[in-house]
């Protein structure tokens, strides 16, 4: 006796191969019926004996494809029909449901093998199948089917097509198919003339330019990317210069994870992520060699660190095969602070001032998308910059957020939106202070809002008035408007990815976010909830003198507070920053404070750690953001258990803690000794100010969010330290700590607001 149900599968179920599997499953175990796409995910009619389709049902959980995410799977009773076989049918657009859209996948290895032996795909470039290849970039509209992809002018020849139709090959219904007779091509441009030969003779000339010390810009899966050699010194630096990009640290893609060991010492949770389909870049620890040639000193920039990635486009195993390097910088491709660079004309124009040729390629990228970056703490991966290959995978949760959106921050930002109980956060934006990442903020707006169905009910936004992101919610359509606090958006973000919805402790350490008193925030202890929160603690407000500038040059942050622990004795200090400063820059800062022009005050932990790093002669002017933070954690030293004094009253004091790390910097002690006490000294404060609370509170969990958590010697030394206390300790993992994660925080805020209205 056989019966029949019907399989409703939501989650990322398209563009990663699931029909297919779905198909090879059920011809395996006998099941009858069919499967589709529709725009709310896949359907499948199963028809079987009993146990036949409760074993069906248990393996497409079990063992689908490695890429596909399951958010929800049901079965409803069906009629059994007159069927002899299992089959595909074509897609269904029949709501304003959507289903996820696959974020772009690292090429596999069984193209890597094709590539190798397939005549009609030897060395191409663009081979992929239903488990790789380019997705979210090449998109439209869905269904995602190839006519609404930059595909659909690439008509497909013969041989292509019957794998594109034979539902037994890996290429089946695979989007993006391609071959040598019918799919993309790459160009070399340089200044004597264009090559549109073979792809082996242009990585060739591109391998020869690179080894002559040229920069290269390649144009990757989600945007243009600059190239160089990442052991010669003089390329590096020609590339900085050229890309007015001073301090911040190259990525570094390396040909396989062994040359990679050579340089760095990577962990095995660390290679679990540079080896994952998404391949992001990992930030590992360098190592010294004494027998092998060093990477450039201006890679790094003088951190203790590498952003490391290995190849995830076939173009690149093919460059490596040419190329004797065993890495190459391989950066966005773009000026300063804008976004990276996606279509060919704008290449052209702006990115020929940095390159020295330009390799570009005939298929449009619809949606650019950075490099995504992660850091490994207490081997678990942490989103630094969430981009190419996590978006846009929707963050699941635990409230209904149809019809929100969130508007975002204004630095590293992005924006989300609420389809049901899933919030689709977007790519890396970057700083909306530029007029082309702004444009880029609306468009990819505009573009989420079609293509995953959304009809706008609610906006929420930050409360700055000056943030771009709350400019342009407050310009949109007349709807209704919630605005957040930066620091409960923080704590409410990593509560959302954590299935929190109960009073906890928030922990929210970051630059700078407008507080409820008008102040500036940012180190900062809460009671909170999704709806709502209560600030319990902070450290001591300080004088930011000249406000954002302080951000750019954190000695005038150092000035502060050492004029409030010495008041004008602290320029007779021996402190060699000082000894760098005259009297032209340092006297108008004092009187800035004295009469408290344009010196606004702030709790800011981000803060703090600048006006170390500038006592310690660190840094005394950012060239990218958190340089001064990320300088004074990369000498932090090994094996030191000593901190600093500090107090915790009605405020968080460390007057104390800055006369003991001058008396250390007088008396030449090792500012890695230094700043490990520092760094300790932090650990000190959250966790003794936590229990506090913790107490008064009989509150067991403790969320900790904020760009200072992206800091690893912190995050994994207080998660340590609660945990062995008893307390319930989160971090952000699926989304970025810093303000890449406000958007979240915002979306389910107001989420929980509107279910207590309703209410």
């Amino acid at each position: 006796m056989e019966i029949a149900c019907k399989i409703f599968i939501k989650g990322l179920v398209q563009g990663v191969g699931f029909r297919p599997f779905i198909f090879r499953l059920a011809t395996e175990t006998g099941i009858k019926g069919w499967v589709k796409n529709t725009n709310e995910g896949v359907e499948i009619f199963a028809q079987a004996e009993n146990d036949g389709l409760n074993t069906f049902i248990h393996q497409i959980k079990l063992d689908h494809p490695v890429a596909a995410v399951i958010n929800d799977i049901q079965s409803v009773p069906s009629t059994p029909a007159e069927l002899t076989d299992f089959s595909i049918h074509g897609s269904e657009n029949r709501s304003l449901e959507v289903t996820g859209i696959a974020p772009d996948i690292a090429v596999c290895e069984d193209c890597l093998a094709d590539m190798e032996e397939q005549p009609s795909r030897k060395s191409y470039p663009f081979i992929n199948c239903t488990n790789c290849g380019p997705r979210f970039s090449i998109i439209r509209d869905l269904p995602y089917d190839r006519k609404k992809t930059s595909m659909s002018v690439f008509p497909m020849c013969a041989s292509c097509t019957k794998e594109y139709d034979d539902i037994r090959d890996r290429r089946f219904h695979a989007q993006p198919v391609a071959c040598l007779h019918c799919g993309p091509t790459y160009k070399l441009h340089t200044e004597e003339k264009i090559y549109d030969g073979s792809t082996g003779q242009i990585l060739l000339m591109v391998s020869d330019l690179l080894k002559k010390g040229k920069i290269i810009a390649m144009k990757g899966m989600g945007g243009y990317h600059m190239a160089c050699d990442a052991f010669n010194e003089k390329a590096v630096k020609t590339l900085r210069e050229r890309k007015k990009r001073d301090g911040k640290p190259f990525a570094v893609m390396f040909r396989d994870v062994e040359s990679l060991k050579y340089y760095a010492h990577v962990s095995i949770s660390e290679q679990h992520a540079l080896h994952s389909w998404r391949r992001p870049i990992v930030i590992v620890k360098k190592r010294s060699r004494t027998n092998h040639p060093e990477l450039s000193s201006s890679v790094s920039s003088g951190l203790n660190t590498i952003g490391a990635f290995l190849p995830y486009m076939p173009v690149h195993y093919l460059l490596f095969q040419v190329l004797s390097l065993p890495a190459i910088v391989l950066t966005s491709g773009n000026l300063s602070a804008d976004p990276i660079v996606k279509d060919d004309d704008v290449a052209m124009e702006q990115l020929v001032t940095i390159a020295d040729a330009v390799m570009s390629y005939n298929r449009e990228i619809i949606h650019r998308t950075d490099d995504s970056v992660v850091r490994i703490m207490n081997s678990k991966e942490h989103l630094i910059r969430r981009s190419r290959g996590y978006v846009p995978t929707p963050i699941p949760v635990s409230l209904n957020t149809n019809g929100i959106i969130a508007f975002g921050a204004e630095l590293s930002s992005c924006f989300g939106i609420g389809k049901g109980e899933n919030v689709i956060l977007s790519q890396y934006i970057g700083d909306l202070k530029t007029l082309d990442t702004y444009t880029y903020y609306e468009k990819e707006m505009t573009d989420f809002l079609h293509l995953f169905r959304m009809k706008p009910e609610l906006l929420v936004c930050d409360m700055h008035p000056g943030y771009f992101s709350t400019k342009k919610a407050t310009s949109f359509d007349p709807l209704p408007l919630m605005r957040v606090q930066h620091h409960h958006a923080h704590i409410a973000s990593c509560m959302a990815e954590h299935g929190l919805d109960e009073r906890v402790i928030g922990v929210a350490f970051d630059g700078t976010g407008l507080g409820s008193d008008g102040k500036i925030w940012g180190g900062e202890f809460l009671v909170c909830d999704l709806a709502t929160f209560r600030r319990v603690l902070h450290f001591e407000y300080i004088a930011l003198p000249g406000g954002d500038r302080a951000v750019e040059e954190p000695w005038r942050t150092a000035i502060a507070y050492l004029y409030r622990v010495y008041g004008k004795d602290f320029q007779s200090l021996p402190l060699p920053f000082l000894k760098t400063l005259d009297n032209g820059k340092i006297l108008p800062i004092v009187n800035m404070i004295d009469v408290g022009i344009n010196c606004p005050m702030v709790s800011s932990v981000g803060r703090l750690f600048d006006a170390v790093a500038a006592i310690l002669n660190l840094c005394l002017e950012s060239t990218f953001q958190a340089e001064a933070p990320m300088r004074l954690e990369s000498i932090v030293g090994k094996n030191c258990k000593e901190s600093y004094p500090f107090t915790i009253g009605k405020t968080i004091r460390v007057d104390e803690m800055i006369k003991e790390i001058v008396q250390d910097v007088m008396l030449g002690t090792g500012i890695s000794f230094i700043s490990a006490k520092f760094h300790n000294t932090i650990l000190s404060v959250i966790f003794e100010s936590v229990m506090l609370t913790a107490k008064k509170e009989q509150i067991k969990k403790v969320v900790l969010s904020g760009g200072v958590f992206q800091n690893k010697y912190l995050t994994e030394n207080i998660q340590l330290q609660l945990k062995q206390s008893g307390m319930n300790a989160y971090f952000q993992e699926q989304v970025p700590a810093n303000d890449g994660g406000i958007a979240l925080g915002q979306l389910i805020v107001a989420a929980k607001r509107r279910t207590l209205v309703c209410v």
